[in-house]
């Protein structure tokens, strides 16, 4: 579904992204992972069309950004970490926009709106405007008008930060709800305990360069294999924050 070749981006001399190639099947829920200034965000806006690459590829559900930009980005739905929303319309104005931006039958935005609203508890404040909503409110408002299109790919930025546990635990059931159904998921997180919890496998950059791509336990054994003494049974449990610290501990 997600498909990226010798995908580069560079700043001047600053070679944020370094020829960055990966796949991501449909149906996964693939966790981006690295430290402040890895280039995580710098590819979700290239993969997005927001940013063009220097130089590499990048397709989504077949359709190439650059050259098929008006056909990808129909497919997709896109959460940055700060939501930048309509501060004047209220929550329901706000989402009935976005699905008459994507041609979604009234009725059919109607019902999935409401019923979005109703699991992130949102309903009592969807009549109220934007502009009174906290960060966290904000950002679920964001993600039912991101859902109610059912778009084939979600890229999803720190999708549960400023949420309350509860929120961010029916987020995270939506999501695997909807990878069910056929969707796509790329998201970023510093939550690492979040990462392991949800996805399917995960990538680690660092430093503009993928450096390990794989499942918890395919990890774990890329970690041991890079160590020389001996191994034990304790490293059979590491977590995905022991693995990402030293895989990343140069940068």
């Amino acid at each position: 579904m997600i498909n990226l070749l010798e995908l580069t981006k560079y700043f001047g001399k600053l070679c944020a992204v370094d020829a960055l190639t990966l796949q991501v099947d449909a149906g996964e829920i693939f966790g981006f992972l690295g430290p402040n200034g890895a280039g995580k965000t710098t590819t979700i806006n290239m993969l997005t069309g927001l940013l063009r690459p220097t130089s590499g590829t990048a397709t989504l559900g077949g359709y190439d950004i650059q050259k098929q930009s008006l056909q990808a980005k129909a497919i997709l739905g896109l959460m940055p970490d700060t939501p930048q929303l309509y501060e004047a319309l209220t929550g329901r104005q706000f989402v009935r926009m976005m699905a008459d931006l994507y041609e979604v039958p009234p009725k059919q935005a109607e019902r999935e709106m409401e019923t979005l609203f109703e699991q992130l508890e949102l309903a009592d404040a969807a009549d109220d405007q934007i502009k009174g909503y906290s960060y966290g409110m904000q950002k679920k408002t964001l993600l039912v008008s991101l859902l109610v299109h059912h778009p084939k790919i979600l890229f999803l930025d720190e999708p549960t930060s400023g949420l309350d546990p509860r929120s961010a635990r029916t987020v995270r059931e939506i999501l695997r709800q909807r990878c069910e159904q056929g969707c796509t998921v790329f998201m970023t997180t510093h939550i690492l305990e979040i990462a392991e919890r949800i996805c399917d496998r995960v990538g680690i950059i660092s430093k503009g360069r993928l450096i390990a791509v794989g499942t918890l336990s395919e990890l774990q054994q890329r970690k041991r294999e890079l160590h020389t003494q001996p191994t034990d049974a304790n490293q059979q449990t590491e977590t995905l924050e022991d693995i990402f610290l030293d895989l990343t501990a140069d940068a």
